[in-house]
């Protein structure tokens, strides 16, 4: 059995991880930068979430604090308050992320992280998502 290439394995993460939010992504990439997407299965996917040593949780959890500390990266930090749910985090830890923000990046960070997560979970509402 060959072993399992970044491409392939960051294809299954993605999919474990992010569901169709990240699907859709990849493929708003397609008709722009197909390179790109091929760079965004093989090393955030196939090479660093793949990794040993921190669950899907704790990543999750560290990209939704560093998605929100930048503070210019709304639309993926969307992806991964989604992404986060997906892997078990829950609501009430989502917010507690994105108050911690309001010490280390500041309360606009903080305030426009919770704005959203409020817009996910509203859409995940709306979809008889918890």
């Amino acid at each position: 059995m060959e072993p399992e290439s970044r491409l392939d394995r960051g294809r299954r993460a993605l999919a474990e991880i992010d569901g169709n939010a990240g699907t859709a992504v990849i493929a708003a990439l397609a008709d722009i930068a197909p390179d790109f997407a091929t760079y965004v299965f093989e090393f955030p996917f196939g090479d660093i979430y793949s990794r040993p040593g921190l669950g899907l949780r704790e990543r999750e959890i560290a990209t939704i604090a560093a998605l929100a500390a930048l503070g210019n990266a709304a639309p993926q930090l969307e992806v991964h308050i989604e992404a986060g749910l997906n892997v078990g985090l829950t609501r009430t830890e989502i917010v507690e992320v994105l108050m911690q923000m309001a010490v280390y990046a500041g309360f606009p960070a903080a305030l426009n992280g919770l704005f959203a997560a409020k817009a996910v979970f509203a859409r995940r509402a709306a979809r008889g998502e918890a």
